[in-house]
């Protein structure tokens, strides 16, 4: 079994990506942490984790394929931010680009019917379902809770709780 140059040019971008992601969520969760939000801090470390695995798949498929994955430098990611709420809008903004780039993949394998790519890149879509739900649903509780700073010690609280729940084996 073989991908095509198109699709192997498509996944080695999306591994670019998913590094890119975890290195912005670990700068996240720095900022997090030398801003007092512990929780938020614990739960973009484990985002941060989690980009990383999700970026491992990708290289272990390539590889797997006979594609050879390519490892790419990544640049610097922001580092400051001016609140909890705009990090969190920042973090649904990439996923959303992420999403974005799963589909184009996804059209790229139907189009050239590369069945395997198609059904390995069907866990990516799910999974991004799961994480622009899981920040939309964030950024709600702005809205609900407020955001004065009991409100954001109660979201902080909330990622802490977020950030210690068990992981989905399937990840």
């Amino acid at each position: 079994m073989k991908i095509s140059s198109k699709m192997k040019k498509a996944l080695n971008d999306q591994v670019a990506l998913e590094a890119s992601a975890s290195n912005g969520y670990l700068a996240m969760a720095s900022w997090c942490e030398v801003t007092g939000y512990r929780g938020a801090a614990n739960y973009f470390y484990v985002q941060s984790d989690e980009e990383r695995t999700h970026m491992l798949k990708i290289v272990h498929y390539l590889n797997d394929m006979g594609a050879t994955a390519s490892i790419p430098a990544t640049k610097s990611p922001t580092n400051t931010y001016k609140s909890l709420e705009g990090l969190i809008r920042l973090a649904l903004k990439n996923e959303q680009a992420v999403t974005k780039a799963i589909h184009k993949m996804v059209e790229i394998a139907q189009k050239e019917k590369d069945h395997s790519t198609n059904v390995f890149l069907e866990w990516f879509v799910n999974e991004q379902v799961q994480e622009e739900t899981k920040f939309e649903t964030l950024l709600q509780k702005f809205d609900l809770i407020g955001r004065d700073k009991l409100a954001i010690n109660e979201i902080d609280k909330i990622l802490a709780t977020d950030a210690a729940a068990p992981e989905d084996p399937g990840a």
